[in-house]
């Protein structure tokens, strides 16, 4: 599996075991071996993390730091028998048996914090995302399709006070910028990279192949295979 979160590219291969960090945007691309893609995802949500704590207190928590988006974790026996411990759980469904969920949770979370404590930065860290610099946060995040309200979270801001700012530093409403500058993207790879309409379309933000031909024909006057 291949991701991009807009600035770094990771590639996972069969028997790697990650960490993707929340609050981050990030697209991947599976790919099948013999036909197969064969994944397991545990999630750790907040409520979750918060009743952890007071189960098993982790006293100091620091700040976490780097900017990864996926956090690679070293080869443990550990978790590949956990991985293994998995199966019977399932019944032949693709979530785990409720009864067991949380248990199962626990247990991964209890391992991977002995293995490798200085996660607790990472797991632990509740707090919404700071204000940041919307321009810089924006040209490196156009291509992802997200609702404005996302952006606006992520750029920690309200929607109102992410239209007002987006207005003042681009001079234009955010939905008018970010098709410009999805159409203008899609050009460069169409006719410098000489990328496929169909490659392009997904990748710089559009849902589907239609209306980015249409929108596109629109802009530039000719279709995405003309150019």
């Amino acid at each position: 599996m291949r991701a991009y979160d807009g600035n770094k590219q990771y590639e996972m291969v069969p028997g790697d075991f990650c960490i993707a960090r929340k609050n981050h945007l990030v697209r991947y691309t599976k790919y099948k071996d013999d036909g197969a893609f064969e994944k397991i995802i545990i999630t750790f949500d907040s409520s979750f993390l918060q009743q952890f704590i007071e189960r098993h207190p982790l006293g100091t928590i620091p700040a976490s730091t780097g900017t990864d988006s996926f956090v690679f974790l070293p080869k443990q026996e550990l978790i590949t028998n956990y991985i293994q411990s998995l199966a019977p759980y399932y019944n032949g469904q693709e979530t785990l048996n409720v009864i067991f969920a949380d248990i199962k949770r626990e247990e991964l979370l209890l391992i991977l914090l002995q293995n490798t404590p200085e996660l607790k930065a990472i797991l632990f860290s509740f707090g919404v995302p700071e204000k940041l610099d919307l321009e810089a946060f924006m040209l490196k995040n156009f291509r992802f399709n997200v609702s404005l309200e996302r952006f606006a979270f992520l750029t920690g801001r309200s929607l109102s006070a992410y239209k007002r700012d987006f207005q003042r530093t681009f001079g234009m409403s955010p939905g008018v910028w970010l098709k410009k500058k999805r159409l203008e993207e899609a050009y460069f790879l169409l006719s410098k990279r000489h990328r496929k309409p169909s490659e392009v379309f997904l990748e710089v933000g559009f849902e589907n192949l239609s209306h980015f031909s249409f929108v596109f024909k629109k802009e530039f006057g000719r279709t995405p295979g003309e150019v």
